[in-house]
Parts: C-alpha cells; sequence; structure tokens
C-alpha cells in the first residue's frame, strides 16, 4: 500500500482537477473521464489517489487533535500555524484551514465520482466492484467524519457536482451528515470490505476499520448502546496488544501487527515519507546525529507539564512519550539540550531520516488499545462498569500497571479519560476526547480557549467565494 501511493499520484492527476478552494471539478480536456473508468485497475488507481489526499492531509493532522488540547504545547517558534492552533488564536484566513478544507472536499469528490462511475461497470471486468465500492465509502465517511469534527456544519455531497451546482451548496447541520452519510457509508463499508489485506495490499481500509471508525463515530455522539455492539465487534476479529508498548513505534519493524487497525500510511525513499520525526524533533544537531535524522528540525508537538505530571515512574509508556531537558548519546551519557532549543519532545515519531521530512513513521487513526478503551468507556456509561474493568486494565497491564477492581461508575469514567491521556498521547486523539465527553472549555479555558471554539472557523476564502451568509455563514465567534 505504502508503493502503491505513489504509483498512482500522476493518475489522480489525470482523474480530476483542483478548481479554487471548495471541491475539485472534473476537468475539460482532450481525453474524456469516462475513459479512465473502465477496468478494475482503473478503480483501483482510483481509490488510492484518494488515500494519497489523506496521506496529505494528515501531514498537518497533529495541529488540530493534539497542538489544540492541554498535553501538547510549542515552546519556540510562534509564528506558525500549531501555535496559533496551541494558543486559541488561528485565524480564518490561515493557510492550513483553506487546505485541510480543500483536501478533505477532493477526497469527497474523487470518491463520489469511483461511486458514480462504478455504478454501471460490469462486475465481470470491474471483479473487485464490491470491494471497490466499500472502499469508496469507507473513504468518504472518514472525510466527513474529521470535516464535521473540525469544522461542524459543512456541504454534503453525495454525488460529483459541476462548477454552477457547487457555488449554490449550503453547509448542512452535521447531525444530518452522521445520519445520512457517515454512519451509513461506515455500515456498507464493513460489509463490504474483507477482515484482512495480504501483499501490496496491506494497510487499506479492512472490516475492522470500518468498524473502529464508527465505534468512535456512536461515542462522539454519545450512542453508548450502539457504540457497545459495534466495539464488542471488533473485539472477535482476532486484534490483541502487543505486548511491549515500545514496539508500536520501532519503525525497523512491521508496522501491521495484531494491534494495528488503521493508519496512515508513509514511506520513505520514493516520495511518501512523513514530515513527523522532523517536525517534532529537539533542534539539536548532536542529538540528530544520534537518531539519525537529516535536515531541519522544526520542534514542534511538546509534551507539557501537565502530561509530565500524570506519568508514574513505573508507567513503561512514559520514557517513549514524554523526555526533557536533554539525551542519551552513543556512549549512554546523558547531554543536556541547547538552552535556546525546545526541552521537552516525544520519542513516538523518533527514526532514523535519510532526507528532511521524508520519515516511514505512519500516522496511527486507530489501534486496538484505543478500540479497548472506547468499550470500556462505552460499557461503564451503560452501567456496565464491573464488564468495562477487564478492558482498561489490559492497557493498564500492557503498561506494567496494577489493574482497577471496584470502582464506582463516576469513578471509572476518570480513570478512562486519564487512560487515554497516557496511552494516545501524540496520536491526533486528545483534543478530539476532550470535545466529545463536554471537557473542552473547562480544560482549556486558562489556556485561551472560548465556548464557541469546540469547531474552528471555516476558511475566509470559502465563506467569501460563497458570499451568502444565509447560505454559507461562518461559525459563530468567528465573524
Amino acid at each position: 500500500m505504502k508503493k502503491l501511493l505513489s504509483l498512482v499520484a500522476l493518475t489522480s492527476l489525470l482523474m480530476v482537477s483542483c478548481s479554487k478552494e471548495f471541491i475539485e471539478i472534473p476537468p475539460v480536456a482532450t481525453v474524456s473521464v469516462d475513459a479512465l473508468y473502465k477496468t478494475d485497475k482503473d478503480f483501483q488507481d482510483a481509490v488510492v489517489a484518494s488515500y494519497n489526499t489523506l496521506q496529505t492531509q494528515y501531514q498537518d493532522f497533529w495541529i488540530y487533535g493534539d497542538a489544540r488540547g492541554d498535553d501538547s504545547r510549542q515552546e519556540v517558534v510562534k509564528t506558525d500555524p500549531w501555535y496559533f492552533s496551541d494558543a486559541f488564536i488561528l485565524s480564518s484566513d490561515n493557510d492550513l484551514l483553506k487546505t485541510t478544507w480543500r483536501n478533505y472536499y477532493n477526497i469527497i469528490n474523487r470518491t463520489n465520482i469511483i461511486l458514480a462511475k462504478i455504478e454501471s461497470a460490469d462486475a465481470a471486468v470491474v471483479t473487485n466492484k464490491p470491494r471497490h465500492i466499500a472502499e469508496a465509502k469507507f473513504l468518504r465517511a472518514f472525510a466527513y467524519f474529521d470535516l464535521v469534527r473540525i469544522f461542524g456544519d459543512v456541504p454534503l455531497l453525495t454525488k460529483p457536482v459541476t462548477t454552477a451546482e457547487a457555488y449554490t451548496q449550503a453547509r448542512e447541520k452535521a447531525d444530518k451528515i452522521y445520519d445520512e452519510v457517515i454512519i451509513k457509508d461506515l455500515l456498507d463499508a464493513e460489509n463490504g470490505l474483507p477482515v484482512k489485506y495480504t501483499g501490496a495490499d496491506v494497510g487499506r481500509a479492512t472490516k475492522g476499520a470500518a468498524k473502529a471508525i464508527l465505534g468512535r463515530v456512536y461515542m462522539t455522539r454519545k450512542d453508548f448502546v450502539k457504540a457497545e455492539t459495534k466495539l464488542q465487534e471488533i473485539t472477535t476479529l482476532g486484534y490483541s496488544l502487543l505486548p511491549n508498548y515500545n514496539d508500536l513505534f520501532d519503525y525497523t519493524k512491521n508496522e501491521h501487527h495484531n494491534e494495528y487497525i488503521f493508519d496512515i500510511e508513509y514511506e520513505e525513499g520514493i516520495g511518501e515519507g512523513s514530515v513527523f520525526t522532523n517536525r517534532f524533533f529537539p533542534n539539536s544537531a548532536a542529538m540528530a546525529d544520534v537518531y539519525g535524522v537529516k535536515g531541519g528540525l522544526t520542534e514542534t508537538n511538546s509534551p507539557s507539564p501537565g502530561l509530565f505530571a500524570i506519568f508514574t515512574a513505573d508507567d513503561k509508556r512514559k520514557d517513549i512519550t514524554v523526555q526533557k531537558d536533554g539525551f542519551i548519546d552513543k556512549t549512554g551519557a546523558f547531554v543536556k539540550l541547547p538552552s535556546a532549543t525546545s526541552q521537552a519532545y516525544t520519542r513516538k515519531y523518533i527514526t532514523p531520516v535519510g532526507t528532511a521530512n521524508d520519515s516511514r513513521a505512519n500516522w496511527k487513526v486507530i489501534r486496538y488499545a484505543d478500540v479497548l478503551l472506547l468499550y470500556a468507556e462505552a460499557l461503564n456509561e451503560n452501567g456496565k462498569t464491573a464488564q468495562a474493568l477487564p478492558f482498561i486494565n489490559q492497557v493498564r497491564t500492557r503498561a506494567g500497571l496494577t489493574g482497577y477492581s471496584n470502582l464506582a461508575k463516576d469513578e471509572l469514567r476518570e480513570k478512562i479519560y486519564l487512560e487515554r491521556r497516557l496511552e494516545l498521547s501524540f496520536e491526533g486523539v486528545r483534543w478530539f476526547d476532550l470535545v466529545r465527553t463536554g471537557r473542552a472549555f473547562d480544560t482549556l479555558k486558562s489556556l485561551g480557549m472560548k465556548e464557541y471554539m469546540t469547531v474552528f472557523a471555516v476558511p475566509l476564502g470559502q465563506i467569501q467565494l460563497m458570499n451568502n451568509r444565509t447560505l454559507f455563514p461562518q461559525n459563530p465567534g468567528y465573524e
């Protein structure tokens, strides 16, 4: 899958072209777009092109999921989107918002075209037709889920549109998008996707990935009954925790292990690497030499003092999740970081990098430990506190910690919230956990958050492009 992403990059440019900021519109060209959707490979390449756009978008997803929360902070440079997000001063004209909006609607338009074209495709020729449909629906639902979590109400498109039609698309309520697209698409996807792949297809969305994202959707909507059922199904699919937590972040090993459910895939050396190693690394040439990291060091996404404070000394996750003040050199000696650089960092994305921003480190969208904690949370919210304990305890035991027992519902709820911070820091989860559980404002108001900031501003260029505040208003508080 990692290598497939680069192979279809050129093909994807022929399939769709960029129009303004809102959405990609099929190009006027000498070659008919219809001619590009004939064979099974045509559709496979079109689906992979949508993954490719996700790959681009997720280079910055941490600015929403991590930098916005309380476990990450920007210590040094304070003139970039990650600082503006961290400090709750990200303006509606910032390019981050514009590119985020464009990327997700590129995916939506691409999958809408696939679904429209494949409907009449000959199943004898397009031999993987059901899988292509399921994958396209998974990717469309995935894009819409991120969009509504970031922006709230957004335009709802389920078929290809013309440029003229695009200008008439109002923002729809997030609840409608959940009901009419996100949930329906994920239900269809789980029924059409395989349990696993082999060979070059490993890394594509599976049945487990669709169920896991759907479980997260139900938890976001506080539908704990449906969440419990869906998350329980995942526990029957053969997933398990890796014995050693640190192996999750050892990129010399296979990233598609028993705990893996769905990643955004990156690969070094072919123009498809990630930025995470360089972007989160302290600005220390000596430390970069120890770890074999070449290129610029941006020193972002630094662990906050509050995150350091919740780790106990015996927690096996601490060493790789949070570090400060220095590093261990090749002789085993502790070396202090330069005083002008970030003094705190995470080791979760450190791996040798031969060229700047070309890391092999994937972004973990959802893994089995996340599912176990969501399942424990759903069980507890449904009044099944005793039944929930074994699932949070699986995660704690792997971390070398004592399991919980004899907790009341309210006590376990807080323990689960805490465990998610310890387990999933710097994996794009914290901000969205705070919002979905209604704790964002109380947790972050001292850091600059206002009550309306549970969603981000809609890109200013999009508001100006539509030029109709009745049809297409800005989010409250950002006018």
